[in-house]
């Protein structure tokens, strides 16, 4: 791994360093990173600079969802994230299965507040929040409709539930079982759609997460697939070269589009995306 650092989208100013976005500090002042365990991204190293952007562009993309809202995030991971939502919401509740993760969350973003439990039992009151963020988490649940049944209790009438999820067909492509081993069970566009109806969610966008024309261009460059360049080096084990370090380094969300299915300028079909986004809501 390199030393490079890479910036974080801005969130509230944490009280502490923030070594995601203000590069290595030595004052004693700090917080100690969450080790990279392949189960979760985490921001700040160059070498999983592309997985952690394309990880962030679901919060940009629709963090003006959660302006002015009660928002719950189900799975918070190390709470980059619900430090964005934080900036527009009106209060962010964390909620992560993970000890390490929460007390990590306490101590690095105060304005969101963290609770410890399963995802299968959300600690929330019936009715208690106006918007459910799931990003990139559903994948790693063994009961994935007992979850979206507890997103739809926890959820005032006409809420939201806006969730990212791998495309199962391009993430592991031909397979039957996940390639990531912390991934449960993957799902395609019409697997997602089913599990939130039958919960009893109403959906009003179903979206694709697809490279622009940089990340095509470092597609072409990487013979073929960028993606295939990293998984290459990353299993091998030794040094990443110079060049693609850089173009890893060099990714920002900006690089990753968001259609929609149904947009008029959906040419690439939901099932050639690379992540799926949903927005699904309680009805009233």
């Amino acid at each position: 791994m390199s030393d490079a650092v890479i910036p974080a989208a801005t969130g509230r100013t944490t009280g502490v360093t923030d070594t995601a976005s203000a590069g290595p500090d030595t004052s004693t002042n700090t917080v100690d990173p969450l080790p990279l365990t392949g189960e979760r991204t985490v921001p700040g190293i160059a070498e999983e600079n592309y997985w952690f952007r394309r990880h962030e562009i679901a919060y940009t993309e629709l963090l003006d969802r959660c302006a002015g809202k009660t928002v719950l995030e189900a799975g918070s991971g190390e709470g980059y994230g619900a430090n964005m939502i934080a900036d527009v919401a009106t209060k962010v509740i964390g909620v992560d299965y993970d000890a390490s993760a929460v007390e990590h969350v306490r101590a690095r973003y105060p304005h969101v507040e963290m609770r410890q439990g399963n995802l299968a039992e959300l600690p929330l009151t019936d009715e208690s929040v106006d918007v459910v963020v799931n990003f990139q988490v559903i994948e790693h649940l063994w009961d994935q409709s007992q979850f979206l049944r507890e997103c739809l209790r926890v959820l005032r009438p006409g809420g939201e539930l806006l969730i990212s999820t791998p495309n199962r067909i391009t993430f592991s492509p031909g397979r039957d079982t996940p390639l990531n081993p912390f991934h449960t069970r993957e799902l395609n566009a019409a697997e997602l759609t089913e599990l939130l109806i039958d919960a009893g969610f109403e959906i009003t966008l179903t979206a694709g997460i697809h490279h622009g024309p940089a990340l095509k261009a470092l597609d072409a460059k990487h013979g073929g697939s960028f993606i295939d360049a990293q998984i290459e080096r990353a299993l091998a084990g030794q040094p990443w070269p110079a060049d693609l370090t850089a173009d890893v380094a060099s990714v920002t969300t900006d690089d990753f589009v968001l259609i929609a299915q149904e947009a008029p300028q959906a040419r690439e079909s939901i099932d050639a995306s690379l992540d799926l986004v949903a927005i699904a809501v309680k009805p009233q």
